[in-house]
């Protein structure tokens, strides 16, 4: 698997924001009330993502250490301003029904995160895969949630009505409990199919820590994946 190949699937399965790494609750709860608004936002932070990911990684041996951060909103403000304006002018009905989230994507732990931990730190081609297989993540999660909330809670996916007239929708699950439900029982059933693939031989378990080189790791200390390797390490010498 080249590097690009591994960035997406990355995003999507791996460390998927929103299954796995439980980023951007904000939105993901409370946009997703129609599948048609979780594709939209996902898709918005998307382009966001690819764009701010490829702008950091050209200019990050050029931003002085000490204002990346504040370098790296403005680059991300720039985006969303105009991800903000091609929606409210091509897509009006899209752009009421988000709202004030749109806005909201400049502080979106997603974007910064990347910015911060990747893309400041690659080349240009594989900080844009990275943004393509988060951003991807990201809708694909949004989008799931959304599917199943409007199912439940009005009958519809998609706004085209697919249960029978007979059915009584259950209004909670477009509400804020039913957001928390639908995340908690997708996130459940993810963990279930991840173990049995586990239990199969087909993923191989992490036994500790990120799973990644504890040598080389920027966050020595943090995930504690570097004991269990220090302590192999000094009985083997022992």
């Amino acid at each position: 698997m080249n590097k690009c190949t591994e960035r997406i699937f990355n995003g999507l399965v791996k460390e998927n924001p929103t299954f796995v790494l439980m980023l951007g609750m904000c939105p993901t709860l409370a946009v997703t009330t129609s599948a048609i608004n979780g594709i939209g936002m996902g898709l918005s932070t998307t382009a966001v993502l690819i764009m701010s990911n490829m702008l950091i990684s050209i200019l990050r041996k050029i931003i002085p250490d000490s204002v990346r951060m504040p370098a790296f909103i403005v680059v991300v403000a720039s985006f969303v301003t105009i991800v903000d304006f091609l929606l409210e002018g091509f897509v009006p009905g899209l752009y009421d029904s988000l709202g004030l989230y749109i806005p909201l994507i400049v502080v979106n732990c997603i974007i910064l995160g990347r910015a911060e931990s990747y893309a400041s730190k690659n080349p240009v081609l594989p900080s844009v895969f990275d943004g393509i297989g988060m951003g991807l993540g990201f809708t694909v999660g949004l989008t799931c949630i959304g599917i199943v909330r409007e199912l439940i809670g009005a009958g519809q996916i998609f706004g085209k009505q697919v249960m029978p007239d007979s059915y009584e929708p259950l209004t909670i699950f477009i509400l804020a409990p039913g957001a928390f439900f639908v995340l908690a029982c997708l996130v459940a059933l993810q963990n279930k199919i991840k173990h049995h693939l586990a239990k199969k031989g087909n993923e191989a378990p992490q036994a500790a820590g990120c799973g990644e080189g504890c040598a080389s790791c920027a966050g020595r200390g943090i995930c504690g994946g570097h004991l269990v390797s220090d302590t192999k390490k000094e009985e083997e010498g022992a």
